[in-house]
């Protein structure tokens, strides 16, 4: 996954860029047709900035490729969705199996039990991406600078 962004300063290897957060309305050709095309163009767009660690040689204003790995990404969305999702329905289970046996005297001990498999799925899941391994994986890298200049063609 890669995105452009504008660097604003430069002070040892600490680059410091700027990127547009685009709608996803804004790329589509019938932004001017769709209502959701000018509910996007009402607001103003956002600046997401960072602090990058870099060895190329750039300077402020250079325009760069930021980039962050695929896998690492579907990885992390996998962990975040799914570790919620997996704990609720085997904690449901574990109920309605404590509830066939009469172990619960109500199903809302299940219900309870349930959720809070959901709770422990969402638990893992945040400690899982808030490890110091995982974090740096996801952190954006500049992979390069944008040297093209696009022609401009009279008409």
């Amino acid at each position: 996954m890669e995105e452009l962004a504008t660097v604003v300063h430069v002070e040892n290897h600490q680059v410091s860029v700027t990127s547009e957060v685009k709608s996803a309305c804004s790329g589509c050709q019938q932004v001017d047709n769709c209502g959701s095309g000018q509910v996007a163009k009402a607001f103003p767009t956002k600046k997401l900035s960072l602090v990058l660690q870099s060895d190329l040689p750039v300077k402020v204003g250079d325009t760069v490729i930021l980039g962050l790995s695929d896998d690492c990404l579907l990885q992390s969305a996998w962990q975040v969705y799914l570790f919620p999702l997996f704990g609720l329905i085997f904690f449901a289970g574990v109920g309605q199996y404590f509830i066939n046996n009469a172990l619960f005297p109500h199903e809302l001990f299940g219900v309870i039990l349930s959720v809070l498999g959901g709770y422990l799925g969402y638990v893992l899941a945040k400690k899982k991406q808030s490890s110091p391994t995982n974090k740096a994986k996801l952190t954006p890298k500049i992979l390069r600078i944008l040297t093209e200049k696009i022609p401009v063609t009279e008409s």
